[in-house]
């Protein structure tokens, strides 16, 4: 569904992305850790067709996202780290609003209100203005813009930097859903609790290389944090 091939990004002479190739097959989380830098967000944004790739290739579904943009873009939702909503319309408004944008579709009251109980946000907090959230519900509703468009893959550059964690344990439970569902989810974090706990796969950049995967259930939270402070330690 997400896939990378031989993926070379470059701005002048620095490399932002050496040779990535990944591929997230329907109902997989991957979590990619790396520090400031790393070429985490320069990957989303190339998998968004925001950068072009100096070589290599990059697919959502069978759409080549240069080649077959809006094609691609159709399967795709994207939160990044600050969901920017418009502060004084309601929850539900924005949700109006931005799945017409993505669907050409009106929703109806009914199901507007479904998709938001769906990401979690209380109904009491639906007609509020979204001046008046808190991240963690802003998050909430850009999950119901996700459910909405019935995107296929979900991009996700740091969802759970600033949530308490019980916010953050609630996002983490939508992802799940939302995998179980059969969305391919990419999420960027440098919460190593996180993607333990959230991912099916976890892969470790440095400096544009994608220099470790490992599959979560078969690594404890220990060795995984012993492994990502490892890989740390040698580009310090």
């Amino acid at each position: 569904m997400i896939k990378a091939a031989s993926l070379f990004v470059h701005y002048g002479q620095h490399a932002a992305l050496q040779n990535i190739s990944i591929h997230i097959q329907p109902g997989e989380i991957y979590c990619l850790l790396g520090a400031n830098g790393a070429g985490k967000t320069t990957l989303i944004n190339t998998l968004l067709g925001f950068v072009q790739p100096s070589q290599g290739e990059v697919f959502i579904n069978t759409y080549h996202v240069t080649q077959q943009a809006m094609q691609a873009k159709r399967l795709i939702a994207y939160i990044p780290e600050q969901v920017n909503l418009y502060p004084t319309l309601t929850g539900l408004e924005n949700l109006a609003y931005f799945a017409k944008l993505a669907t050409g579709e009106s929703l109806l009251h009914p199901e507007l209100l479904r998709l938001l109980s769906k990401s979690g946000l209380q109904l009491e907090a639906c007609t509020r203005p979204v001046s008046t959230y808190s991240k963690g519900m802003r998050q909430k509703v850009g999950i119901a813009i996700a459910l909405a468009k019935k995107a296929k893959a979900l991009l996700l550059d740091e969802p759970t930097s600033g949530l308490d964690p019980s916010a953050a344990k609630e996002f983490s439970d939508l992802l799940t859903e939302s995998s179980q569902s059969g969305v391919a989810v990419l999420t960027t974090t440098h919460d190593l609790f996180h993607a333990k706990q959230t991912g099916t796969r976890i892969g470790i950049m440095r400096q544009g290389q994608l220099i470790q995967e490992c599959v979560s259930s078969s690594i404890t939270y220990e060795s995984l944090q012993t492994l990502y402070l490892e890989q740390m330690r040698v580009c310090a």
